[in-house]
């Protein structure tokens, strides 16, 4: 239900702060030393914080961390940008969940996942209060932080740990060890309104991101700078072989491009791994699209609005999927499609008139809007990626000592932001001769009627909870992705790749036309499962060799994920608001279901920084696995996974790398974590899902 009028600020745990003088080591120095603008002089500390964990982003992979991690008695902070925990859920407005039947059939998740989902049937008395078609679960963005928050309480009470909350926080440097192996400490970023100012989230993200950035107080943000060193250091040396573990959970990799780990964006060259990828060498300006979602809602009377000054240069965006056409018929059909899709409050739940099986729109009704075409924004090139690439920041000098700014294209964002509040004005109001509308099936006139019965929900109370209407922060479906380290036969370094655990039929003439028979017969024997040692015989037919009808099966999984593969992809030109633009061909040929997967531990590890596990859509994955592993569940059984595998090493003493290391030779230490795991109650692998079973059909996602 919608929630009253008032204003919920997060606390922060300043009575955990000591004061410090303390010298930090500076970052490694970069390649390319030069005087740059970017680079500011750290002062400082305002404040000196240990910790047995740092959690660098409160996303849902950062919160199942949290969660995890106090559970076993530790000491826990974690930073965040916004003020809210959740990310996808929260702060990221997508507040309907996005999940496969039979795993859902089964509640096959995390065990904190379920108590989530659990959580939110006990708030509304159902658990979809949104009446939305889309999902099994919608409902309100500041309901999801409110839950995420108090299972976060229960966990320190019940565990016995201590959660020290940063929130309206970003880091701003590293300092790494001697021998440049482990992080030591990580200066962060605590803002706050300036004296006189408005509270924050009046401004959009793209106004304030680069100050918040910023050591010196603003006009706007006033800054506390805080050091971050584990809770050893504050004690004296310790005898373990890492301190303290520092957790990247951001919406983008800030710390893999911080650390200066190997890591990957955009589409990968096309393999015998990933043989549907468009290009033959990579392109790292094509991630999926990113969106600044919003809430509206269903008024009873007629609403007038403003013209956007910007609204012209984005309406080429706008338009109507022509999906489900047969069951829309009209454009008032198409609306209540649209508006249902994502409803997150549904005010007249017993309407008997319905669409999709639910109830039409109604007044009081609130729709969150994260659709396409409409308020997803599809960059694609060096001009206008979002994500910067590890050669822009470094001719930028972000990767100075305090040259960091989060790593994001501020312009970019200011457009997402436009174009999504483009969208809603598109919605409610006509659009005549748009070019979207030509030969369509419902609106060949070239005509889109107003539907002037909406309202965008603006305030801190709405939502979203901002001044403005739009989500406090974009919904992320990728940013960097590390390369794992080199393991059997991973000589260039672990990967999740496309044939791990697509459904695609990979026998199609599609794939021996665009491959090599040489990479065609490569391709046929990584799928050949249990008859692999027959696929080797000489001058055998790449068509007689069987596929297995199964994703691969990983030694050292410690989570789950399922879901299809699905894309937003990149717009092929510059800017995406051009008219006539279009999708980079070709991204799509991936796109489809598949089978139930695993989180494989090496895919957590990065290179070079032994005390750092990624628990994020930053895993190491290539371009089509991370266009399904990038959903809720996933999300949550990663930062699980992170959770147990950083008390496990705190307690053997030993390095999360060293758990792998000798795969695929039997890994004592792993097969005790993995029994942690399960026993805790989250799953790392799927009922009857082995090597022995050789058709999971019935799991199609």
């Amino acid at each position: 239900m919608p929630r009253s009028r008032s204003l919920i600020t997060a606390a922060v745990l300043l009575s955990s702060l000591v004061s410090s003088t303390a010298p930090l080591a500076p970052l490694r120095a970069s390649a390319q030393t030069r005087e740059t603008t970017l680079a500011q002089a750290r002062p400082a500390a305002d404040a000196l914080v240990a910790c047995d964990i740092l959690i660098v982003g409160g996303g849902l992979a950062g919160t199942a961390t949290a969660y995890e991690s106090l559970r076993g008695g530790h000491t826990v902070c974690m930073t965040e940008l916004t003020d809210w925990v959740g990310g996808q859920i929260s702060s990221q407005g997508t507040t309907a969940l996005d999940e496969a039947p039979r795993q859902r059939a089964l509640l096959w998740y995390a065990q904190g996942y379920n108590e989530l989902r659990d959580r939110i049937e006990a708030k509304y008395g159902k658990l979809n209060p949104g009446g939305c078609w889309v999902s099994v679960a919608c409902f309100m963005p500041y309901d999801a932080n409110d839950m995420l928050m108090e299972m976060l309480a229960e966990a320190e009470r019940e565990g016995g740990g201590e959660l020290k909350w940063f929130p309206n926080t970003v880091v701003k440097e590293l300092s790494l060890n001697a021998a440049g192996n482990q992080i030591d400490s990580v200066v962060a970023i605590q803002h706050s309104p300036a004296p006189g100012t408005a509270p924050l989230n009046s401004e959009r993200l793209s106004q304030i991101i680069e100050d918040a950035y910023t050591y010196d107080d603003s006009a706007r943000l006033a800054k506390t700078v805080i050091q971050f060193v584990p809770t050893e250091a504050a004690e004296g040396a310790g005898d373990r072989p890492a301190d303290w573990y520092v957790v990247e959970a951001t919406e983008t990799g800030e710390l893999i491009a911080l650390a200066g780990v190997p890591y990957q964006l955009g589409l990968d060259p096309r393999s015998p791994l990933n043989p549907s990828s468009p290009v033959t060498s990579r392109d790292p300006y094509c991630p999926q699209a990113f969106t600044y979602t919003f809430a509206m809602e269903h008024t009873e009377d007629e609403q007038t609005y403003d013209l956007p000054s910007f609204y012209e240069t984005y309406r080429p965006i706008y338009g109507f999927d022509p999906r489900n056409i047969d069951a829309v018929k009209d454009p008032q059909g198409y609306f209540d499609f649209v508006f249902t899709y994502r409803r997150i409050w549904n005010a007249s739940p017993q309407r008997s008139d319905t669409i999709f099986g639910v109830p039409r729109p109604a007044p009081g009704d609130i729709s969150m809007q994260n659709w396409l075409p409409g308020n997803d924004y599809n960059p694609g090139t060096d001009r206008d990626n979002l994500v910067y690439t590890q050669e822009q920041l470094q001719a930028m000098g972000q990767l100075e000592p305090g040259g960091w700014l989060g790593g994001l294209r501020t312009d970019t964002l200011r457009r997402g932001e436009e174009s999504a509040l483009g969208y809603f004005y598109w919605l409610a109001t006509s659009d005549t001769n748009n070019p979207n509308f030509q030969d369509d099936p419902i609106f060949g006139d070239n005509i889109k009627d107003p539907y002037p019965y909406l309202t965008l929900l603006q305030g801190f109370d709405s939502p979203m909870g901002t001044a403005h209407g739009l989500s406090k922060y974009p919904y992320m479906r990728e940013g960097r992705r590390i390369i794992g380290r080199p393991t059997y036969g991973y000589e260039s370094g672990f990967v999740v790749n496309e044939l791990d655990f697509s459904m695609t039929d990979f026998a199609d003439e599609y794939y021996k036309e665009t491959l090599s028979d040489r990479e065609y017969l490569s391709l046929r024997r990584y799928l050949a499962g249990l008859e692999t040692l027959d696929s080797f015989q000489p001058d055998i037919d790449p068509d007689d060799i069987p596929m297995r009808m199964r994703s691969r099966i990983y030694p050292d999984a410690v989570g789950i994920s399922q879901y299809s593969i699905d894309f937003h992809p990149c717009y092929a030109e510059y800017p995406v608001e051009k008219p006539g633009n279009i999708e980079r061909p070709g991204v799509r040929q991936a796109h489809g279901k598949a089978y139930p997967a695993q989180i494989p531990l090496r895919a957590m590890i990065p290179q070079n920084i032994d005390n750092m596990l990624v628990a994020s859509k930053s895993i190491a994955t290539s371009t089509a696995a991370a266009a399904s592993y990038r959903v809720h569940s996933f999300e949550w059984s990663v930062g699980a996974a992170a959770g147990h595998t950083v008390d496990f090493a705190l307690r053997e003493g030993v390095l999360p790398f060293e758990l792998v290391d000798d795969l695929p030779r039997q890994e004592p230490l792993l097969e005790q974590l993995k029994q942690e795991i399960e026993a805790s109650g989250n799953p790392v692998m799927f009922p009857d899902t082995s090597i022995f079973n050789q058709d999971w059909q019935d799991w199609r996602s």
